[in-house]
């Protein structure tokens, strides 16, 4: 699970907390232009293609669930130690 945060002053991966990863983008949620920062930034940040990288569900709420084709679940709580996945 993903929390989004819009609008912020920078794109960053805050990190985990109670389970959710913490992302903010500079994009604001309009024409979906905030899901594809939030795309661009997770695929960069794990190393994989941005096609990659797929919006499950929430793509109108801060709360999303994110598919990344490709790489096991396993890698994912070794980037961010306490991810529910």
């Amino acid at each position: 699970m993903v929390r989004l945060t819009p609008r912020a002053g920078i794109d960053r991966i805050d990190g985990v907390v109670d389970g959710v990863l913490r992302v903010r983008v500079t994009a604001a949620p309009v024409d979906g232009a905030a899901n594809a920062a939030l795309v661009r930034l997770l695929a960069q940040a794990l190393r994989v293609p941005p096609s990659a990288v797929r919006l499950a569900s929430g793509a109108s709420s801060r709360s999303k669930r994110v598919v990344v084709e490709g790489l096991a679940p396993a890698a994912l709580t070794a980037r961010w130690p306490g991810l529910g996945v």
